[in-house]
């Protein structure tokens, strides 16, 4: 299964490791699920991981991005323009069509209407799991 990971759920993964966006991250870690990626997101996914709220270590935080920057697979660009309510959102849905993702994961579904996902699946990770 090919998904797209919202940066809240990696956000979530580290701040609760018994949670259930943390048995997502782990599944593709251990290469069970496949995570599609852009520099767009790895980038979103470090500079949102490193804010001081967090107080997140910053060696961790930049060796998990390293490890999901190797094993995951890279979306090629996407030919279009996707509209949605939080243009932040917008390179999640063009990597997920772009490499024909399953799903995205998020913990704002509001942000990915069906009618914009163009048959990509949107799930919270608590629906993921299930689905999975």
């Amino acid at each position: 299964m090919k998904i797209v990971l919202d940066t809240n759920v990696v956000v979530s993964a580290f701040l609760n490791p018994y949670g259930k966006p943390a048995r997502i991250l782990r599944l593709v870690l251990q290469g069970d699920i496949e995570l599609i990626v852009d520099e767009r997101i790895l980038n979103e996914y470090e500079t949102v991981l490193l804010r001081p709220i967090f107080k997140l270590p910053r060696k961790e935080v930049l060796n998990v991005i390293e490890v999901l920057r190797s094993i995951s697979t890279h979306a090629p660009a996407y030919n279009g323009h996707i509209k949605l309510p939080d243009e932040g959102d917008e390179p999640f849905l063009e990597a997920a069509l772009s490499a024909k993702a399953d799903a995205i994961v998020t913990g704002n579904k509001r942000h990915f209407p069906s009618d914009r996902c163009k048959g990509v699946k949107v799930f919270s990770p608590e629906d993921f799991l299930k689905f999975y």
